[in-house]
């Protein structure tokens, strides 16, 4: 039996995972300093959250553009949304604001990236090569 992973799954996970880090954790964990523990302003663990949103976002909103809808919108979207991610971290003042824009724009690439894979189910283009 053949594991198969559900990228779009695994990067809205990721998504939410990065969207409650930055949210929550602050308000819950303010006391992990105190225990030599620093996550909330860890710039080794913010760029690591960006690159893993960034992998997992290319994998599948790639293979579900080349193999299934040919739909550009799915990676402008993430894109768009990657594009506030990565502001978030040079802009700090707005940071926030920029935050939850960016998790919408990425969490919705990867639903409609979902949703074109299971209606179009390898609706190709004349191009394809496979």
């Amino acid at each position: 039996m053949k594991l198969r992973i559900n990228w779009d799954a695994l990067g809205i996970g990721a998504s939410l995972a990065c969207a409650i880090h930055c949210a929550l954790l602050p308000l819950f964990l303010t006391s992990l300093p105190l225990f030599g523990i620093n996550i909330i302003n860890n710039l080794a663990f913010e760029i690591g959250m960006i690159g893993l949103a960034l992998a997992i976002g290319i994998y599948s909103l790639y293979h579900g553009f080349r193999r299934h809808h040919h739909s550009p919108v799915p990676i402008l979207l993430f894109l768009g949304g990657f594009s506030l991610l990565v502001m978030k971290e040079f802009i700090t003042n707005f940071s926030n604001w920029l935050l939850l824009p960016a998790v919408i724009l990425i969490i919705t690439a990867h639903l409609i990236n979902y949703r074109s894979c299971r209606v179009h189910n390898h609706a190709h283009r004349d191009d394809c090569n496979h």
